[in-house]
């Protein structure tokens, strides 16, 4: 970025006095890939932060994070929208007891309500009856420390779509890529823990245009659903019968080189500095933009 840019710091974050140290520089913007900060037991959210003194910043604001943080309320707000989602439910250990009062049928996909990286995606996450179920969100309230967002199992292909927008120069990147995972020890193709870690997938290249334009429409619908700025990944899958449905969103996406970063290499033959400053670009605006 020093190549294109008068002046690029990077600030090391310890403490609040850095914080301010940062603020008092006044930057044109800052580049981020962290939510918040906890100093002094106080919950310091960054984007909240640099909104109060007046500094732009890439990402989301706090509430648009925390819509997408919680997977319930993210599917709720797309659904709200009328995006295809698959039915769920939410619950923890002696909630549901019996398979009858169960709101959803099987076979159904467990994981976590809140929490990123597919933390507590297991081959155990999809089931096909009661005992596994029962099984699996107790093992997710124990482990996880977190209570059960419970789906109707898609079965079909796995996609995720990368958002771009640049809002002062009026572009809007939306770029699809298809993710095939790994068959896991029960025989499913799931992009659990395991297979993120151990990167056991394979990524292509979304060819089919009807498929492709589907894909954008809903990843850009739900991107707005849940109030995200300027970058965001949406998860979509189909089901067996092959209908389009939205997974889960993630408004910071690592800026790695992960499924972000490989939706621009496949789609527009863009290497990581070309992709990192496209987002700078987007993020940055101009004084005459501030004053109208």
């Amino acid at each position: 970025m020093s190549k294109s840019y008068e002046k690029v710091i990077v600030t090391i974050i310890k403490n609040e006095d850095d914080l301010k140290s940062l603020v008092k520089r006044k930057p044109d913007l800052v580049f981020s890939d962290i939510k918040y900060f906890n100093f002094s037991n106080q919950e310091i959210w960054l984007s909240d932060y640099l909104e109060k003194n007046k500094i732009h910043y890439i990402t989301s604001n706090k509430e648009a994070l925390n819509n997408e943080y919680d997977k319930n309320n993210a599917k709720l707000l797309v659904k709200k929208e009328n995006i295809n989602t698959a039915k769920f439910f939410t619950t923890q250990p002696d909630e549901h007891e019996i398979e009858s009062s169960l709101p959803v049928t099987f076979p159904l996909f467990l994981k976590p309500v809140s929490g990123e990286d597919s933390q507590g995606i297991t081959p155990e996450s999809v089931v096909f009856d009661f005992k596994k179920y029962q099984a699996k969100v107790l093992d997710i309230y124990n482990t996880q420390k977190s209570r059960t967002l419970v789906e109707n199992y898609l079965s079909g292909k796995e996609y995720s779509v990368s958002i771009l927008e640049n809002k002062s120069k009026n572009i809007l990147m939306i770029l699809p890529i298809e993710i095939v995972a790994a068959k896991n020890r029960n025989g499913h193709r799931v992009l659990d823990c395991e297979n993120k870690q151990n990167i056991l997938e394979e990524i292509n290249i979304v060819s089919d245009k009807k498929i492709y334009k589907e894909l954008c429409n809903i990843a850009i619908n739900s991107f707005r659903a849940l109030g995200g700025k300027t970058m965001g990944k949406i998860d979509i899958k189909t089901s067996f019968n092959g209908i389009l449905h939205f997974v889960e969103a993630n408004l910071v996406p690592e800026l790695n080189e992960g499924y972000f970063y490989k939706s621009f290499l496949l789609n527009e033959n863009m290497d990581y500095e070309q992709m990192i400053l496209r987002i700078v670009d987007a993020g940055i605006i101009l004084p005459e933009e501030v004053e109208s």
